[in-house]
C-alpha cells in the first residue's frame, strides 16, 4: 500500500544536501504550511520536513532556494 501526500507551503530555508558514508545524496527541506483546525477558527502554520534520496535530492537542492512556493 502507498500512501500520498501533498503538502502545500513555503520553503522556510534552503534546503540541506548532505551526502551519506557510501556518497548517496540526502536532501533535507522544511516547509511551512498553513493548517486549517475544526476547532480554531483561524488557521496556524506548522513546519514539516522532507527528505530525498539520490539525484533527485541533487536537483531538489539546486533549484529550490528559501521562499519558494
Amino acid at each position: 500500500m502507498i500512501n500520498k501526500v501533498i503538502l502545500t507551503g513555503r520553503l522556510v530555508a534552503d534546503v540541506e544536501l548532505r551526502y551519506t558514508p557510501s556518497n548517496k545524496a540526502v536532501a533535507t527541506a522544511r516547509i511551512a504550511s498553513p493548517v486549517i483546525s475544526k476547532i480554531k477558527t483561524g488557521s496556524e502554520r506548522q513546519t514539516y520536513f522532507s527528505s530525498n534520496l539520490g539525484q533527485k535530492a541533487e536537483n531538489f537542492a539546486n533549484w529550490l532556494k528559501k521562499g519558494i512556493l
